[in-house]
This record gives C-alpha cells, structure tokens and sequence, in this order.
C-alpha cells in the first residue's frame, strides 16, 4: 500500500494518515515532520530548511526532494502514507522517480472549517503529539498527556498565517491534484465531515482498489 494524502493545511491530513497507519499497519511518513526533525537536529538540510521556514515560505523543490529521496532511496519503505509530500507538480514528478504510487487521496475542506480546526491546534513542544481546544482537548490545559510537555501554537496555525498558507496551497495544488487524477489514483474525500467520517469514506477507497 503507497499513498499519499492530499489537502490543504487543517484537513486532518496528519489525523488520518495516523489513522490509516494504526489500521493497515503502514508507515506513516510526514515530510512536516522529517524537516521539522531536520531543522531540530540541524543537519545540512535542516539549516537550508529553516531559512525559508522561519520567513514562512515554502521549503524550494530541490531541498525537500532531496530529503524524501534519501528516505525513501533507502528502501526502508516497501509501503507508506505520504502526508505533505508531494507538494508541487515538480515534486510529483521526481516522487516518479523514486517509487510507485497506488492511490492520492484528496481531502477537501471549505475555508470557514480549515480556520476553526487550525485556530484551536495546539502541539506538544517535546514530543509533538497534537491537540485540539475543542475536538481532542488535553486531560489538564496546556500541558501534553502523554509526556507533560507545554502545548504550543505554531506559528503556522495563526490566522494570518493560515489565510496565506490556503492562498498559496491553491496555486499549487490545482497542477497536482489534475495530474493525479489524468493517472485514474487521484480519490476526492469531504474533508468537511467528521474525522471518524472521513475515515470510513478513506478506508472505503483503499479497499475498493484492493489495497487492503
């Protein structure tokens, strides 16, 4: 099973794929994440990253296919969910290059919903477990179940942020989500629906094409 989740910033797309992996047993690989460990450990890449990231702007091609490259390259992966990887047309076509693809599944989400569920994220400083002040609040306010670290708004989740981030998104996700769909991988999910909806309608998909 080789996946990958589209959709723009507050779609679940995180959620789901950790959904998908505890399910199917599949690697859940979150290129977010990978630069964000990067950055923290401050290898090359995460140096060259977090110029760009500190300035809010999108990680260039180069960079994040060279990052991806290098993990799946490895062939630690034989399955996997993608989730924010790829991002551009142009990294759509390198990903060509390093593996298969099954199945993209596209979550789609008005903005009035995107802003609600990112305004109320919060994410564990320590260990990055993520929360909502509404629909997943932690046990004690601010402070992470399961390793007591201080919950964070990112810098990504702030209102103005999230406005530029969907503006952006658009631009680039139309090229993406038209080259899936000519291949006959691309599935559109409402984004819009509960998670435990979602879910069920993306399960549905992965075993209608017999992936599961």
């Amino acid at each position: 099973m080789r996946l990958i989740i589209l959709g723009p910033p507050g779609t679940g797309k995180g959620t789901q794929s950790r959904m998908i992996s505890e399910k199917f047993g599949v690697p859940h690989v979150s290129s977010g994440d990978i630069l964000r460990e990067n950055v923290s450990r401050k290898t090359d890449i995460g140096k060259k990253a977090e110029i760009f990231m500190k300035k809010g702007q999108l990680v260039p091609d180069n960079i994040v296919v060279k990052m991806m490259a290098e993990i799946l390259g490895r062939g630690k992966y034989k399955n996997f969910i993608l989730d924010g990887f790829p991002r551009t047309i142009n990294q759509a076509h390198e990903l060509e290059h390093l593996t298969e693809i099954d199945l993209v599944m596209n979550l789609e989400s008005s903005e009035k919903v995107i802003m609600e569920r990112l305004s109320g994220r919060r994410v564990c400083s320590a260990c990055k477990a993520v929360y909502h002040i509404r629909n997943m609040p932690p046990k004690e306010e601010g402070v992470c179940d399961k390793c007591g670290g201080r919950l964070v708004i990112r810098d990504d989740d702030k209102p103005e942020t999230i406005r530029d981030r969907l503006k952006i998104y658009q631009v680039l996700s139309d090229p993406l989500i038209f080259f899936y769909s000519q291949k006959g991988l691309l599935r559109e999910i409402d984004g819009d629906q509960p998670i435990e909806k979602i879910f069920g309608d993306i399960v549905k998909a992965i075993k209608k094409g017999d992936l599961a």
